[in-house]
């Protein structure tokens, strides 16, 4: 898989005017995801990243599993399915193992980070570095004392020196908040009794996704969707291809579990933030440096994807 053939199936720009219902009226937890998302990731997404992995041998999707999992150091295959929850394993599994034959980790991240922040740094250009220093100073020390307990990623992200230099700390604080705030969903999606393809399931349909779309994205098979859906139906969570009343009720709750175990992130930022509107003005530059990002086809342009992530 590479970037070309990702970019002819993901890059296909929302009508106008469409929007996510959960970006509508969104609590500062959810705006700040929104916002940072296409930052976060960047290393996934911008062409620059790809190439140079690429020249190490990986294609696009051995890219983004083993840049993400060696994060964790040198894990075997069943962590890196664990961890990152959502995916089928043996795909998962047989992609990372690929991925991680091909290159040292220290040469791998060191490639990641450097393309990566020459790639957005391109991208922003035009913006006050001053300005983003600090907005990136405000989110880094919103990350100093959060909590890492069961979040992996999270952890071993924090571990990682912090890239010099304005891009980069902004590139490293967003991704530092993404993935606690994933650990987290995974963490409250378990403890609720989700299966994985449950998972994906509830989201794409509580994003506004066709049912089964972001869940085959993941690559689990039609069969295994399909029964998942059933079990949901039998729950009471699912009428037909849609989300019950009982079933937004509870992909609702999940949303504001993940939330609530950020909260001590939010209030941090919050602090770091003077005056009456420096929160929405941190969170709207965040936005409008994210849509840079898509501008220069480095993030796909389909306001669902980025809801869900």
């Amino acid at each position: 898989m590479n970037r070309a053939e990702v970019i002819a199936t993901a890059f296909v720009p929302t009508p106008p005017g469409v929007v996510s219902p959960p970006t509508q009226d969104a609590s500062t937890a959810r705006r700040l995801r929104d916002a940072i998302e296409p930052i976060a990731m960047h290393s996934v997404w911008c062409e620059a990243t790809s190439s140079r992995l690429g020249a190490l041998g990986l294609d696009f999707f051995e890219s983004y599993v083993t840049c993400r999992a060696s994060l964790l150091g040198e894990p075997e295959p069943r962590v890196v399915v664990a961890t990152f929850a959502v995916f089928e394993p043996t795909v998962i599994g047989a992609v990372y193992e690929a991925g991680r034959s091909k290159c040292d980790r220290v040469e791998l991240l060191a490639a990641r980070n450097e393309s990566t922040i020459a790639s957005l740094a391109a991208a922003l250009t035009d913006v006050d570095t001053e300005r983003i220093g600090a907005v990136a100073d405000v989110l880094l020390d919103a990350m100093v004392s959060a909590d890492g307990t069961g979040r992996p990623l999270f952890s071993g992200l924090r571990d990682q020196p912090v890239p010099p230099g304005a891009i980069g700390r902004l590139w490293r604080a967003c991704e530092l908040i993404r993935e606690h705030r994933g650990d987290s969903h995974v963490a409250v999606c378990v403890a609720a009794g989700l299966s994985p393809v449950a998972m994906n399931v509830l989201t794409e349909l509580w994003v506004g996704m066709p049912i089964a779309t972001y869940s085959s994205s993941r690559f689990w098979s039609a069969s295994t969707i399909e029964a998942t859906c059933e079990d949901l139906r039998s729950r009471g969570w699912l009428d037909g291809d849609q989300l019950s009343e009982a079933g937004r009720a509870m992909r609702n709750q999940i949303e504001a579990a993940t939330n609530e175990l950020q909260a001590s992130i939010i209030n941090s930022v919050v602090a770091g933030c003077v005056g009456e509107s420096a929160v929405d003005e941190l969170l709207n530059d965040l936005a409008d440096w994210s849509q840079q990002c898509i501008d220069t086809n480095a993030f796909p342009p389909d306001v669902f994807k980025r809801a869900a992530g």
